[in-house]
């Protein structure tokens, strides 16, 4: 079993406008060293109503190829993970064939990833804006992408390991 670590960033933010404006200089970032397809990031936001909505991704094509060509990666599985709802209200499993099993495979291996302790304190961090942003980068990456989200109000990153083959086995035979 392969195991690769990244790190998962997250970053709170008072509006929405100010996650995405740090989505886009993480993903600028990237291009410019190369690493287009080294990273996931989903950009969260918080509702009127109390709901969580993903509002824009960044998938890695070549470690989700597997997953029906969906493109769904990490940090949108740990969206998932710890905002359930969000995949209906993202859309998400409509992208999915039976009835998301393959997205819910998907957000246990991300979750399964990080100590629950980890997990709980992204959660509650990501709970107390009114959105959010989440980075899964290669590990050395940690610098460059905290200077990126500079309008975060507040940014944690936690080691994720995964497993990518049984990622990606798992929506092979979800597809099936």
């Amino acid at each position: 079993m392969a195991i690769d670590t990244f790190f998962a960033y997250s970053g709170t933010y008072s509006n929405v406008e100010d996650a995405l404006a740090d989505y886009e200089a993480v993903h600028v970032l990237h291009t410019e060293l190369g690493l287009i397809d080294a990273y996931d990031a989903a950009v969260v936001e918080r509702k009127d109503d109390g709901k969580v909505k993903i509002v824009k991704k960044h998938e890695t094509p070549t470690r989700v190829g597997g997953v029906a060509g969906a493109g769904v990666g990490l940090a949108t599985g740990l969206v998932i993970a710890l905002f359930p709802a969000a995949a209906i209200g993202g859309g998400l499993l409509l992208a999915f064939g039976g009835g998301g099993a393959a997205l819910g495979a998907l957000a246990g291996h991300a979750a399964a990833g990080m100590s629950r302790s980890d997990l709980k304190e992204l959660g509650e961090a990501l709970d107390a804006g009114q959105a959010g942003l989440v980075v899964v980068a290669v590990s050395d990456m940690e610098a460059k992408i905290e200077g990126a989200m500079k309008r975060a109000d507040k940014i944690q990153a936690k080691q994720l390991k995964a497993d990518q083959k049984a990622i990606e086995a798992d929506a092979k035979a979800e597809d099936k």
